[in-house]
Order: C-alpha cells, then sequence, then structure tokens
C-alpha cells in the first residue's frame, strides 16, 4: 500500500455544519446503517455534503457517548446509547462548569451564567439533561446562559448547586 493510499482524504467541498447538525446527522446515520469505523462516519456524513475531518467526528463520538457493540460475527458497530446514565449525565455537568463556567449569579428571577466564548451551550445542554426539578430550563447566546428557576424560591439553591459543580463538589 503507498503512503498516499494510507493517507485520510481531505474533507470534500462542502458546508461546514454546527455541532447540533452533525449530531443529528450522526443519529440518523447509526439508526439506517452500521457503521463500524470512524471513517466511515466521516464518510457518510461527507455523502450528505458536510465538510467534516476524522478528528471532528471522534470529538463527536466521544461527546455524544457512542459506543461499539458487537455483532453475531463478532465484528462491531457504534450505536448512541438510549438514555445516559445519572453518573454519566452529572459527570458531563461537572467537567462543563469546571472547564468552561467563569461566573454564575442570580438576578431578579433568573440566574445568569458567564462561560467560555463558545461554551454556553455544551454548558445549558448539561444543565438540561440534568432534568432538575428546580429548572424549567436554559436559553444559551455564546458566552451567557439564562436559568429559569421553576419558582423564585429555588433560585439560591439552584445556584448553590451551579457553584457546587464550578468548585468540584457534588452538587
Amino acid at each position: 500500500m503507498s503512503a498516499d493510499a494510507r493517507r485520510p482524504a481531505p474533507p470534500l467541498p462542502g458546508r461546514d455544519s454546527t455541532r447540533a447538525d452533525r449530531e443529528r446527522r450522526i443519529r440518523e446515520i447509526l439508526a439506517h446503517h452500521p457503521v463500524e469505523t470512524q471513517e466511515d462516519l466521516v464518510e457518510r456524513l461527507r455523502e450528505q455534503g458536510l465538510a467534516v475531518t476524522q478528528a471532528t467526528v471522534s470529538r463527536d463520538i466521544k461527546r455524544m457517548g457512542l459506543v461499539k457493540v458487537p455483532w453475531a460475527d463478532g465484528r462491531s458497530h457504534y450505536v448512541a446509547p438510549e438514555k445516559p446514565s445519572p453518573v454519566d449525565v452529572l459527570r458531563r455537568l461537572q467537567h462543563a462548569t469546571t472547564e468552561y463556567v467563569l461566573s454564575a449569579e442570580t438576578g431578579e428571577e433568573l440566574l445568569v451564567i458567564h462561560t467560555l466564548t463558545g461554551r454556553a451551550n455544551a454548558v445549558a445542554a448539561a444543565i438540561d439533561e440534568m432534568q432538575w426539578d428546580d429548572v424549567v430550563g436554559t436559553v444559551a447566546g455564546d458566552d451567557t446562559i439564562l436559568v429559569v428557576p421553576r419558582r423564585r424560591a429555588v433560585r439560591d439553591r439552584v445556584l448553590a448547586r451551579l457553584r457546587n459543580l464550578m468548585e468540584g463538589r457534588a452538587p
């Protein structure tokens, strides 16, 4: 095999995709096609016109928690977990808050979280995934998140949870 044959192909011309778009397309691909390798997934995304690299897809696989499961013939293919375990959800939120959150404070009714540029969506998604009874939802911009508590009375409790996570402690 020549050196050129082993070298990964450059991304095909196509449109860049957002993380959410790639993740949606990856889920669709996995639901309809067995995918054995990252390279297979890169190729299927490129066939859909997305300009992706193997490194990007590798990060997507890790972030989405995709796992390989064996087939009857011993080969493996990627699947998305049905529902992440509570431990995995908490681990993602702890990572997001310790790595990306700069500050968390309260307003009159809402909580405001400031993150590193471009990281607000990841933190907001992790908060939403926790499905705390005290939180109605989040709204994320580029570096700011609004957290909507269910009632004003629980606002400070939610803030305390978030600050505990920011300091690496359990919520």
